[in-house]
């Protein structure tokens, strides 16, 4: 049917998988696992789901933010989002600390919000209880439910989804998710004032991309996971800074095997990163900008083996976010040190090359016909010409190479079975 916009950014490859059209409009969008292009929403063929598809771009980050809406005061603000102050630290709870990918500042601050009733319920993913390969969104609302999310889940999530059930619950709550995640809950917040009053406050987690379940089974693999055996535990990150990613399973034998662990490194460059979906590469915020607080890696001090007790950065965007950070500092739920403001640039320098890339890979889509996301106020074009020469040209020139060889005209179709 025509009119059906949120299946024409599937097409477009502009998705983000967030869940948010899904979350808004529950009766007529679903999400869909897909094995290559990751979660993407199912529009209902009707035209009750296409009027709901219409609706549901106000809520949709995947084909662009609007970046005129932050506090920009400086450079920093303008490369990074806000960035009202920042601090690296960790969770005071040592199993906390120990679990989380990066010192467990993430669930430190989550359960301080259940503790002194800032919210009764997080909004998180963990791994799904019958196939731990895939994610679920939760709300938790105590300790045991927040520990099932500790430790990265470099998987396709779709944390947004929960929407509704967030607007219909009478208890307000903390969002936690990926940078576009907090993106699209940002627009959903503007576009509905009830939402907004259930949403307490926003945390967003560093992100460089989400895999799809093609690059957890190559990972199986690589742990000599057998096809076919019944998972117990997969762990991505975590147990220590930066954790190793490793499983368990249970072989048609009957007996449980635990396999080795593969570095962080070697597995998320050799195995997932190559996975990622091509709207990931071409994302301009992978540090949270419209969240009210951000934790990612700080890498600029990074830990000396693979299982140091973890460390993590922390950056408040709003004032609620600084004010959220600077309490449970008070009550001992989180150890911070002040950092400058100009940290994250020093601790993820990586992200500072992938941001510039952005604007010569979406100007190479552009030149080849291919729809690109729109990020509005955002200096993408600055942060480009700040790259050295060649890695101008590679950002063009390699786009050009990717769209040949990936056939990126071609429309996004989605297949698997519904969440």
């Amino acid at each position: 049917m025509n009119g059906d916009p949120i299946t024409s950014v599937v097409a477009r490859n502009q998705c983000t998988g967030c869940g948010a059209c899904a979350g808004a409009f529950p009766e007529f969008i679903k999400m869909v696992e897909d094995a290559t292009h990751g979660r993407r929403p199912l529009v209902t063929r009707s035209e009750a789901g296409c009027q709901a598809s219409r609706d549901a771009t106000a809520v949709c980050a995947g084909q662009g933010s609007n970046w005129t809406q932050l506090r920009l005061g400086d450079e920093i603000d303008e490369a990074w989002g806000p960035v009202r102050a920042a601090w690296e630290g960790w969770a005071e709870d040592p199993e906390i600390r120990y679990r989380g990918s990066s010192g467990g500042a993430v669930t430190g601050l989550g359960l301080f919000a259940l503790e002194t009733g800032f919210a009764g319920g997080v909004v998180h993913v963990a791994a799904r209880q019958d196939d731990l390969r895939l994610n679920e969104t939760v709300i938790s609302h105590d300790r045991a439910g927040l520990m099932r999310g500790a430790g990265s889940r470099y998987a396709q999530a779709s944390p947004c989804d929960a929407l509704a059930r967030i607007k219909a619950g009478d208890e307000k709550v903390v969002f936690v998710g990926k940078p576009c995640d907090v993106a699209s809950v940002s627009k959903a917040m503007r576009h509905d004032p009830e939402l907004a009053e259930k949403i307490s406050l926003t945390i967003a987690i560093f992100c460089a991309g989400a895999p799809n379940l093609v690059a957890t089974d190559a990972l199986l693999k690589s742990l000599g996971v057998p096809k076919g055996a019944t998972i117990r535990d997969l762990r991505y990150r975590g147990n220590g800074w930066p954790g190793l990613m490793q499983a368990t399973w249970v072989g048609s034998d009957g007996q449980e095997t635990k396999s080795n662990g593969i570095p962080y490194g070697a597995g998320w460059g050799g195995i997932l990163q190559s996975h990622r979906r091509w709207r990931c590469r071409v994302c301009a915020d992978h540090s949270g900008a419209f969240a009210d607080i951000s934790v990612g890696d700080p890498w600029h001090a990074p830990p000396s083996g693979n299982e140091d007790a973890g460390r993590s950065l922390v950056v408040a965007r709003t004032a609620r976010g600084q004010a959220f950070v600077e309490a449970a500092r008070r009550s001992q739920s989180i150890y911070v040190e002040t950092r400058p403001r100009d940290v994250i640039a020093r601790a993820q320098p990586n992200l500072s090359a992938t941001n510039g890339a952005v604007w010569g890979r979406r100007m190479a889509m552009r030149m080849f016909g291919l729809g690109a996301p729109q990020d509005r106020g955002q200096k993408l074009l600055a942060q480009w010409w700040a790259l050295p020469m060649k890695q101008k040209a590679l950002s063009v020139l390699g786009t050009w190479k990717r769209i040949l060889r990936d056939r990126l005209w071609q429309p996004v179709r989605i297949s698997g079975r519904t969440q």
